[in-house]
């Protein structure tokens, strides 16, 4: 009788142990590779300002001539864009932007703070939440006549090329469009702004510093 129960013991403490074959998969299922990131993505995360900015420099009026962006704004607007010119005034801890553009026919104003950081060439503007802050790098610029600023958010950019006056050589905007590719913008998400129709007043301000 003693052997019987020994034996029932073993086999129920073995039946115990033992799962399906499908259980053993399931439970054990290997987590799958992360997708390998494009290069374009890589091109992103490597992303920095060019060496020796001097964002001192960058003070005063600059109009932009071009945008390269998956934005949705920008897209849905299909390629209907206005007149826009932004002004840059230095301070020590930051920089001050005042963007003038036409909505809906009325001249507006939109204020802005990018705050200096550490890195030279490269400022901050903070959003409502830690998802909408924007690193802003200056990837290119003579100070005299054309820059190229970049503006990262969540892993994602928009580059914007910019010039002192409404019109830039055709080199500096080929350039511009050579350097969007790498990042996976091309022509078909560039935007052309027009080198006509500024406003010369504003009606409305809209401070979001």
């Amino acid at each position: 009788m003693i052997r019987f129960w020994l034996h029932l013991f073993f086999v129920l403490a073995w039946l115990s142990f033992w799962e399906p074959a499908e259980a053993r998969r399931t439970r054990f299922k290997p987590t799958p590779p992360k997708p390998k990131k494009t290069e374009a993505q890589q091109a992103v995360e490597k992303l920095a300002p060019a060496q020796n900015i001097n964002i001192d420099q960058m003070s005063g009026k600059w109009y932009l001539l071009t945008v390269a962006s998956r934005c949705k704004n920008l897209l849905e607007s299909g390629f209907k864009v206005d007149s826009t010119t932004v002004t840059w005034t230095v301070t020590d801890d930051k920089v001050s932007v005042s963007t003038v553009r036409k909505l809906n026919y009325e001249c507006w104003e939109i204020k802005q703070d990018y705050m200096k950081t550490k890195t030279p060439g490269q400022l901050f503007l903070k959003g409502k939440r830690p998802s909408e802050n924007v690193d802003i790098m200056v990837l290119e610029t003579d100070y005299s006549s054309y820059a190229t600023v970049v503006f990262k958010r969540a892993g994602k950019i928009t580059m914007k090329l910019y010039g002192r006056s409404s019109e830039v050589p055709d080199n500096i905007v080929d350039k511009f469009e050579d350097r969007a590719k790498i990042f996976n913008l091309g022509l078909d998400v560039i935007f052309q702004y027009p080198d006509y129709g500024f406003c010369e007043s504003t009606e409305k301000v809209l401070d979001m510093t």
